[in-house]
């Protein structure tokens, strides 16, 4: 029997529930009358209710996520309608805003807004005593971070043979994006770096390789990015990989030196370019200085030997399919590791919101909030960028079509157009956009190149061979690339 039960549903079994670990962590003298089961979003509701109710818990705690909104509003109507005396517990950002809309929250006992990292434990003493609290949602304050207790101990050994291992360095962000949840945190919080370097220790002394930081803009603070990565410098070892996200326009020299100390494929950037028109970022309050840009993401590539995952965001106010597409073209240029093609998605208390009637933003009611069309862009138009951004993910980011694609657009001045082009004729083809397997992928690429863009049989045929034969995986070749 659990007296206290935490729980979610993660995107995929390789992540794992950082918040639920925090709060964990943070359970005082409660930590052993407290348990905690994770399940992914392909899991039934009705086992989850029932693997929930096996361990007879008097309180259960939900994080609530955009991925998991759907299924866990099922999980929490399930359980208080066959298990009405349990007390429902609900938090995370989904519920943290515009919380009177959802089904779910009307299922609750109680909705803890914010980071409840302390305030969870503090709610559990007063239930388990029998005092429900008078309102049942409660707005929580930002905890000190000196007082929170660093949740890595809680972190399993099966989470560090098999699962993604997240980290931070601080809260909060300074920018005010109007697409983004942190433009209601204005300012940086940063935990104890003595104590965070003492538990960093401890992880790698357990066998943790990967760490995934979940600070937004790593560099904001240069000097606090350079400590960081001297103290992984000094402990370089086989398989070491960092994630960090950072901004495109704050580099000083001394980072660049620490950068380039690193061997190639340690450091792994997630860099937001996410417009490349400065109206439209200012529109959206997005303060990005873009002289330097293209050096810096070229730097990262060419000298630093890092990964760069580059973000773009299709939909923003003000931004048409051309100017989108003249930003694929220039972020392409400086040859980022992958471009990751995003959707606007209205997030729960966003302020993308005010910018709903000038610009005639229409979104999917359901998660992932995403646009279905604005002033500039017609459904039609987002939902080929949509088969565009799948498509790429394959094409463009998996390594599979390295010497082949460029083919693409090499007569062409717009890769852009020329990718969206194919992606056209690859969706009427196939009206798929996951489930095409990668040899009918090379397949028709060979058509298209051949039949739609005048190039021989000989010439792509060439390229795909070496595609398909990358890095000595494969020795056969297909009889369409004889």
């Amino acid at each position: 029997m659990t007296d206290i039960l935490l729980s979610t549903m993660n995107a995929r079994y390789i992540h794992c529930a950082f918040g639920l670990r925090y709060l964990l962590a943070n359970m005082g003298t409660l930590h052993s009358r407290t348990g905690m089961l994770e399940f992914d979003i392909h899991a039934a509701p009705e086992e989850v209710v029932a693997a929930l109710a096996a361990c007879r818990p008097r309180i259960v705690g939900l994080g609530v996520y955009i991925w998991n909104v759907a299924p866990l509003t099922d999980v929490a109507r399930l359980l208080k309608a066959q298990y009405p005396e349990i007390i429902l517990v609900l938090g995370g950002p989904e519920v943290s805003h515009e919380w009177d809309r959802q089904e779910m929250v009307g299922c609750a006992d109680v909705v803890l807004c914010g980071e409840a990292d302390l305030a969870f434990a503090e709610l559990c003493h007063d239930l388990l005593a029998g005092h429900l609290p008078p309102q049942k949602v409660i707005q929580v304050a930002p905890p000190a971070l000196d007082s929170v207790a660093l949740p890595y101990a809680e972190y399993t050994p099966e989470d560090v043979a098999h699962r993604v291992i997240y980290v931070e360095t601080s809260r909060g962000c300074p920018f005010q994006c109007d697409y983004c949840m942190s433009a209601l945190d204005k300012s940086v919080r940063y935990f104890d770096r003595a104590v965070l370097y003492e538990q960093f220790e401890r992880l790698l002394a357990r066998g943790v390789r990967h760490f995934k930081f979940v600070d937004r803009s790593f560099n904001l603070d240069p000097r606090h990015m350079i400590n960081l990565l001297a103290f992984f410098r000094n402990r370089l070892c086989d398989g070491l990989m960092l994630h960090l996200e950072i901004v495109p326009d704050r580099f000083i020299t001394e980072m660049c030196d620490m950068i380039r100390a690193f061997p190639p494929g340690v450091l792994h950037f997630e860099v937001g370019i996410q417009t490349y028109d400065p109206a439209v970022a200012r529109r959206i309050h997005r303060q990005t200085d873009y002289t330097h840009v293209d050096e810096h993401l070229r730097f990262l590539t060419r000298e630093a030997g890092a990964l760069v995952h580059a973000d773009l965001i299709a939909g923003l106010p003000g931004e048409g399919l051309d100017g989108f597409a003249a930003g694929f073209d220039r972020l392409l240029a400086t040859h980022p590791t992958e471009i990751q093609v995003g959707i606007l998605k209205r997030l729960r208390g966003a302020p993308i919101t005010r910018h709903t009637e000038a610009w005639q933003m229409v979104y999917r009611d359901t998660p992932p909030y995403d646009i279905l069309s604005n002033k500039l862009l017609s459904p039609r138009d987002l939902i080929r960028i949509s088969h565009f951004a799948r498509y790429w993910e394959r094409m463009g980011n998996r390594g599979n079509f390295k010497r082949s694609l460029p083919l693409l657009w090499s007569r062409e001045s717009s890769p852009f157009i020329s990718f969206l082009r194919w992606s056209d004729w690859l969706f009427e083809r196939t009206q798929e956009t996951h489930a095409v397997p990668l040899l009918t992928l090379m397949r028709l690429f060979l058509e298209y190149l051949t039949v739609c863009a005048g190039y021989t049989h000989a010439e792509v045929a060439t390229l795909l061979r070496e595609d398909y034969r990358q890095n000595g995986k494969r020795v056969d070749t297909p009889r369409f690339l004889r």
